[in-house]
């Protein structure tokens, strides 16, 4: 999630505004935000549509790619 991590940033948005939205704990929030759960779609739709009404989902809840350990 960099660009929604960005996207926060360059907006002055915190975690809690993501729990406000989509009416979850912190932790939950910063697992979503942080890829380690994934967020629903009806939640993606609250945070882009309350939070980033100009911005793309598809642009905002991209994947981060994944760099497998090269090995020695």
């Amino acid at each position: 999630m960099d660009n929604l991590k960005a996207e926060m940033q360059r907006n002055g948005l915190t975690v809690r505004d993501i729990m406000n939205t989509i009416g979850c704990s912190e932790k939950t929030a910063r697992n979503k935000i942080n890829g380690e759960t994934d967020f629903t779609y009806p939640e993606a739709e609250r945070v882009r549509n309350k939070l980033f009404p100009g911005l793309r989902m598809e642009y905002l809840f991209r994947p981060q790619p994944t760099n497998p350990k090269k090995s020695a």
